[in-house]
């Protein structure tokens, strides 16, 4: 029996410019019974994947985008090296290289907002390392996915930008409501797209701060056809009746599930290169204007040194309200 494993995470859930991104990254692993608890795929990807940098000795890192996103501050090494490498591996071992930004986007379904300052020309990709390294790094994925009966069949990076955003917070009145939203979609999407195979499913979200009940999003996936099986601060866990599908949200989910840090990875990466195209577009009105990485403090320090060249509407539309 197979089980269908898809892993949920955001990233840009607090900055106040440039998108929330939400990814899920969705994996079929063969030679798994009902029952089982989901497998760990770094295991069984050894041989070309591995949790952490020091550790890697040619394999590729998957590890939550926080652990892998280098400084910007870092000269020895482009910030995106890490989370670069293995966004664009693993969709190339899928099948689905992507060699621009373009590219990228059709392949995970990121879409942004008609801004001018997301309006650049796609950047040719990888912008961190050569493409022949990447092609290497592809290879390595691919043997290892495939001694491990392991395929990815997709990565997805739902964007809210700022504007969508903005309504829906005035909709559903919460931040998390706005990530939950997309989480549901991604939950969704997948469960629609490969859950009748007859394989087992398993939706594994990374838990947002302190909730501990989701059996709303989950209602959203599943109807009313679920049961609630635990609802602590170590794990918040449903199963459909009658189907063999489990939905768990945990803290720090990405260290215990590689399709959760892959998801992670891939929101992290879509988030980064859409505040390129930000800060390349404001540098080019304001050259002498620092980039921001859209958090709040650095935020309100960047619209103050951007206010000559800001409107009034482009202020506007840009800031996330909290």
């Amino acid at each position: 029996m197979a089980l269908i494993y898809v892993g949920i995470d955001e990233a840009g859930y607090g900055p106040m410019l440039g998108p929330l991104c939400v990814g899920a990254s969705v994996f079929r692993v063969s030679g798994w019974s009902a029952g089982d608890a989901a497998p760990d795929l770094w295991a069984l990807m050894d041989r070309g994947v591995c949790r952490a940098v020091r550790d890697a000795r040619g394999r590729v890192p998957v590890a939550d985008s926080k652990k892998l996103k280098l400084s910007n501050q870092l000269k020895t090494k482009h910030p995106l090296t890490h989370l670069e490498r293995g966004v664009l591996s693993f969709l190339g071992a899928a099948g689905q290289e992507a060699w621009d930004e373009h590219s990228l986007c059709e392949r995970v379904g990121a879409r942004f907002e008609d801004a001018p300052w997301y309006a650049r020309a796609a950047a040719e990709l990888p912008v961190s390392t050569g493409a022949d390294q990447i092609r290497i790094s592809t290879n390595v994925v691919r043997n290892a996915m495939n001694d491990g009966g392991v395929e990815l069949l997709g990565v997805k990076c739902l964007t809210i930008c700022e504007n969508r955003f903005n309504d829906l917070l005035a909709a559903r009145r919460s931040k998390a409501a706005v990530a939950g939203e997309a989480v549901t979609a991604l939950m969704r999407s997948a469960l629609e797209k490969f859950g009748d195979g007859g394989a087992g499913v398993r939706l594994v979200c990374d838990r947002q701060s302190g909730r501990t009940d989701y059996s709303d999003m989950v209602r959203g996936v599943l109807g009313a056809g679920f049961e609630t099986l635990e609802q602590s601060p170590r794990a918040s866990r449903y199963a459909a009746r009658g189907r063999d599908v489990g939905a768990v949200f945990l803290p720090e989910a990405e260290d215990a599930h590689l399709p959760v840090a892959l998801a992670s990875m891939a929101a992290k990466y879509i988030r980064e290169l859409a505040m390129a195209r930000f800060n390349r577009y404001w540098g080019g009105r304001l050259p002498e204007l620092k980039p921001t990485a859209g958090y709040v403090t650095d935020a309100r320090r960047w619209l103050r040194d951007a206010g000559g060249v800001v409107t009034r509407d482009e202020r506007s539309r840009m800031v996330r309200r909290a």
